[in-house]
């Protein structure tokens, strides 16, 4: 089993604990906003190598937009195998909401096939966008397109993440809009053209103007003008998906996308298993030196999570396709890491949690953006890891993790899904580790406790991990 080495310490900075202790205050709020503070997960012990087949649900990032692109297209259609979380449960709410008849078949705890009717948006009504930075971003843009007003609001602290480039933006391409974050309402009609905007902060930013784009009158051209674009990958399947259902996309050019105005074709849609979400299990088989199975990787995706493959190579895993899927082996090495996640930040609180295990020192940089995400994650990582013993320092764009011992204690999730399931990764050889509101993983894989507790007692292959079909 891969274990902590020891590594000489160091003064934290004194930039670095002030933000530290200035997120630990934004937890407490956190927690004031929400009412009492959530109960306390005690994160398993591995008694030895985890071997286990796990079978993930659906991708979230596919299904909430083959759901945008239904309630938009020509004729009804079919996402199946979609997800059931929060985040895909608002999503479904808010274009029910809006007009479009939402039909429900073989459900389980977190995989539905949905019948998609749509029909003319309407306003008058209000989207609860819970803390789905897809449904508050991918929304509006539809919304747009109604008859009246639509009205937005969330989750306390989503009232903190950056809106206001796809606001300004829905605003230059003709449609009215009160506020510039949550809560806001928006006004159509929308007529399209072209719209210049700094998506640096997130590229939800770009895809939500994409995917509603050939309803526009006009269409839309986005252009974008700023520092890089994080997250290209979700960009990239953006267009995929939209060249699927028929919609005319180009982007030859730099940092530029158009879309013609005209249809979007109705079909059915097959989601893949959430690449992302398989982090902290395949991050299992590294720490504990075993061997987890994801099946029906796909073997070719344009989620970020299939960059799982090589950033676990990197640490000092045997990653090779098998019949079933993905196999991922520990060898008994964790190695350190330097490496730029911008195109892929969702991974980054897993690669945090291996490299406070590592046997070596890891930079984790190109992610400043993630501090707009469901928390700071920056700021919450290192203190987290920190709270722990551990050596991690915030830096301009990521962090800086070297190995030292690291001993129980609780592990604050922040109301961040992927917060939570990096402590249940460090909790695999630290004893004594509690991962607050472990419920928050609900969002994206609302069946992980059982999935982890599963995984743990399995040998070989675990039947229903995932409740996947």
């Amino acid at each position: 089993m891969a274990s902590p080495q020891s590594a000489p310490g160091g003064a934290e900075p004194h930039a670095t604990r002030q933000h530290s202790q200035q997120h630990s205050e934004q937890h407490s709020e956190q927690h004031s906003e929400h009412g009492a503070a959530a109960p306390l997960w005690p994160a398993p012990v591995a008694a030895g190598p985890v071997r286990a087949t796990v079978r993930l649900p659906g991708s979230k990032s596919v299904t909430n937009r083959a759901l945008v692109l239904a309630a938009l297209a020509d004729a009804p259609g079919t996402v199946r195998l979609a997800l059931r979380s929060r985040d895909a449960d608002l999503m479904a709410a808010a274009l029910r909401a809006l007009g479009a008849e939402m039909t429900p078949s073989n459900e389980s705890a977190d995989s539905v096939d949905w019948a998609v009717t749509p029909r003319p948006v309407r306003g008058g009504v209000s989207i609860d966008t819970g803390l789905a930075g897809t449904v508050m971003r991918f929304v509006p843009p539809v919304a747009a397109l109604a008859d009246g007003p639509v009205f937005f609001d969330g989750d306390p602290h989503a009232r903190k993440r950056p809106m206001g480039p796809i606001l300004g933006a829905l605003r230059a391409l003709g449609a009215a809009v009160e506020g510039d974050a949550l809560p806001f309402t928006i006004r159509g009609p929308i007529s399209g053209g072209e719209v210049v905007l700094d998506a640096s902060v997130s590229s939800q930013m770009v895809s939500g103007l994409l995917l509603a784009g050939a309803r526009f009158e006009k269409g839309v051209t986005v252009r974008h003008d700023g520092p890089p674009v994080p997250s290209m990958p979700h960009i990239e399947m953006t267009v995929q998906m939209l060249r699927r259902a028929g919609v005319e996309v180009d982007d030859t050019a730099t940092d530029v996308w158009r879309v013609q105005a005209g249809p979007v074709r109705a079909g059915e849609v097959t989601v893949e298993p959430d690449l992302s979400n398989a982090a902290p299990f395949l991050a299992a088989a590294l720490v504990t030196g075993g061997a987890v199975v994801v099946p029906d990787w796909p073997e070719e995706t344009t989620q970020g999570g299939d960059a799982l493959r090589g950033l676990l190579a990197e640490m000092g895993a045997r990653v090779e396709r098998v019949p079933e899927g993905l196999r991922v082996t520990g060898t008994g090495s964790l190695r350190g890491i330097d490496a730029d996640l911008r195109d892929v930040s969702e991974l980054t609180p897993t690669i945090a949690a291996l490299a406070a295990l590592a046997e070596g020192p890891s930079r984790i940089r190109g992610v400043a953006h993630i501090r707009g995400h469901e928390t700071d994650r920056i700021a919450a990582l290192a203190t987290e890891i920190n709270r722990l013993g551990g050596d991690a320092r915030e830096t301009d764009d990521g962090l800086d993790i070297r190995p030292r011992p690291l001993t129980g204690g609780v592990f604050h999730s922040y109301a961040d899904h992927r917060m939570a399931t990096a402590g249940a990764v460090i909790g695999l050889v630290v004893p004594g580790v509690e991962v607050e509101d472990i419920a928050t993983t609900a969002k994206t894989l609302p069946e992980f406790p059982r999935m982890w507790a599963a995984m743990l007692g399995s040998e070989g292959l675990s039947e229903g991990l995932g409740g996947g079909r």
